[in-house]
């Protein structure tokens, strides 16, 4: 931070009173001053500064505060410059304040004049370069800021300004000459006598005249000086803070429910190709087909009318028909066996009308009874007539009919 002493000589001539600056060239300049007064102060807490009014009634120049770093000493004779009927005395009025510089209280730091200048100048370019070498020869640096009569005052400034850099390729001294219908202090932010910088090509001038705009004077701000209106520009701040804030908000949100739907969207993917089911077709391809699709046809075909057309059927279609197919051929298995299993008793009582045919398995089976004589008589007449009948079935004789004519 660069620790300085300044003077600023403000203009407040009749020729002030015009209205080519906003509101008017005084109040334009007051508006800068102020810009400059608090840029200036602010930079190092041991700088100080002067203000100098340049036409009075009763004398030239008036000094109204010398080099100090009271605020309420310079905001109050920045209130009390107001204009004046005499005009101004340029190089008397820097030589007063090249006075007060060279008996500061505060000896350290570089020595500076800002010259704020909007009335026609009764100086001659010879005056203008000699008390710029006084100022050179004083170590005593100078920006000039014109903001009126620029036509006539153009190339005596500018004599000025060159004169007190020098020869030296350090120039420490700046000429900005601000457009009709520009705010002074919109300016000066971006020129070198606030940023500091070394001067711009044309020995030190920054000239706008030719339409240059402002750009982008507290643009952070929205067009408002944190200097002369602090509270504002705190408010515009915070406001901007908190915009940021939401708009980083809403960025974040954006991003989590654009992540969440493509989570979405994959579980999707994963659940329908667990639902998807491999079939061989008949040509050995094969086919990866959705098991809902497959239960869809299905329960089409059990529905449909059984007199309709034939339709093309897609390979689920086929599957399921040889599926249907396979269970029918089960079903009729299943009746045959169920036949021949009701035929089996049959045989059963065949094989055993067969054995109580047999005298043998007769005679063995009385005997085994309790109570019975195989050798009664009458038993082995029924046997013996028994094995009779039998031989004549086997020989393809019937028995003779007994004839019921006779015994009548």
């Amino acid at each position: 931070m660069v620790l300085e002493s300044c003077m600023i000589l403000l203009d407040n001539s009749e020729h002030m009173r015009n209205g080519d600056y906003i509101p008017t060239r005084l109040e334009a300049q007051h508006d800068a001053a102020n810009f400059l007064v608090g840029t200036k102060t602010q930079s190092n807490p041991e700088s100080t500064v002067g203000i100098i009014a340049m036409s009075s009634s009763s004398k030239g120049a008036e000094l109204l505060v010398s080099p100090t770093d009271d605020m309420g000493k310079i905001l109050g004779a920045l209130h009390d410059v107001t204009i004046q009927l005499q005009g101004i005395d340029l190089s008397v009025s820097i030589q007063i304040a090249s006075l007060a510089l060279k008996h500061r209280r505060n000896k350290n730091g570089m020595q500076r004049i800002v010259v704020f200048v909007g009335s026609p100048l009764g100086e001659d370019s010879k005056i203008m370069s000699k008390t710029g070498r006084m100022l050179k020869k004083n170590n005593v640096a100078i920006d000039v800021v014109a903001m009126g009569e620029l036509d006539g005052n153009q190339d005596k400034l500018k004599e000025l300004v060159d004169a007190a850099n020098g020869s030296s390729d350090d120039r420490t001294c700046h000429l900005v000459t601000i457009p009709p219908g520009v705010l002074p202090s919109d300016v000066l932010i971006s020129s070198p006598i606030v940023s500091g910088s070394g001067a711009s090509a044309g020995g030190g001038e920054l000239d706008l005249s030719a339409g240059g705009g402002t750009g982008g004077a507290f643009t952070e701000f929205g067009g408002v000086d944190p200097n002369m209106d602090p509270e504002l520009a705190m408010a515009l701040r915070v406001s901007m803070e908190e915009e940021r804030a939401r708009q980083e908000r809403l960025a974040a949100a954006a991003a989590a429910e654009e992540t969440k739907n493509q989570e979405d969207s994959s579980s999707m993917e994963i659940d329908r190709a667990a639902n998807l089911t491999t079939i061989v077709s008949e040509n050995g391809n094969v086919e990866v087909t959705d098991e809902d699709a497959l239960l869809q046809q299905a329960l089409a075909m059990s529905m449909a009318d059984p007199d309709a057309p034939a339709v093309t059927e897609t390979p689920a279609g086929i599957e399921v028909h040889q599926k249907m197919e396979k269970d029918e051929d089960d079903e009729d298995a299943a009746i045959q066996l169920a036949l021949q299993m009701s035929r089996e008793p049959d045989n059963d009582n065949t094989q055993q009308e067969q054995q109580f045919q047999d005298p043998n398995f007769v005679n063995q089976l009385l005997g085994s009874l309790p109570g019975v004589d195989s050798e009664d008589p009458a038993i082995k007449n029924a046997l013996k007539k028994m094995k009779t009948g039998e031989g004549d079935e086997k020989n393809g004789k019937t028995p003779p009919k007994k004839d019921d004519s006779k015994d009548s």
